[in-house]
């Protein structure tokens, strides 16, 4: 069986670890159709438009 000749060091290892906990900030685009703020490639949650079209169904507000 393959044993490590010598030990890590604690800043390889801690180097190696960041990758795995990188944090990207969440896209944000704004609507075509009403220029309310929405993530890529989902129905916008202000209109419900989506690629154009009508896509979902939005409660208005009373």
């Amino acid at each position: 069986m393959a044993v490590p000749k010598r030990k890590k060091t604690p800043p390889k290892r801690d180097m190696r670890r960041a990758n795995h906990d990188k944090v990207t900030p969440v896209q944000i685009a704004p609507c075509p159709n009403c220029g309310e703020a929405m993530r890529p490639h989902r129905a916008c949650g202000a209109c419900g438009h989506y690629n154009g079209r009508k896509a979902v169904a939005v409660k208005t507000p009373s």
